[in-house]
């Protein structure tokens, strides 16, 4: 199954787009070995905890596990209110799949 942060367009998250763009750059900017990461994270997405954003993190690498090992399929990201077609083109899923998070 699915964490919850897969479905985040329909399950009701409080999670806006521009707080999961900024808690991407936040990730990008503060890695692992950062000295209080998960707060420089928060303070960074805004309106979030440390414990919050930790916790969305930790959903994020289990989704792309589960999405790794093939025990669910890609998804769809362009259908959820997205401007797009509904589909991500061929390079971009390819890109995707290889992407690691750690």
């Amino acid at each position: 199954m699915a964490s919850s942060s897969m479905t985040s367009c329909n399950s009701g998250s409080s999670w806006t787009a521009k707080q999961n763009k900024a808690f991407e750059i936040a990730l990008a900017l503060y890695d692992k070995d950062t000295a209080d990461r998960w707060y420089n994270v928060a303070r960074a997405v805004g309106n979030k905890t440390p414990e919050e954003v930790k916790r969305h993190y930790d959903l994020l690498v289990e989704d792309v596990k589960l999405i790794e090992s093939g025990q669910i399929p890609f998804p769809d990201y362009m259908t959820c209110g997205g401007n797009g077609s509904g589909n991500i083109g061929h390079d971009e899923e390819k890109r995707m799949r290889n992407l690691k998070l750690h």
